[in-house]
């Protein structure tokens, strides 16, 4: 199940930085995940400073 990003996400772009599969970008009101292309790895989880990203 891939990663998703959650409404506490402020937009810093470490996580997106973090993915090995590119599959974060910026979405119109907070960074997204494109399940299709998440690897399930949790990077961008560790990365996150709010601790928006929930698998």
């Amino acid at each position: 199940m891939a990663y998703t990003i959650t409404d506490a996400c402020i937009s810093c772009g470490s996580c997106a930085a973090d993915c090995p599969a590119g599959a974060i970008s910026e979405g119109s009101a907070h960074f997204e995940i494109d399940a299709d292309a998440c690897l399930d790895c949790g990077a961008c989880a560790s990365t996150c400073p709010t601790g928006a990203i929930e698998n």
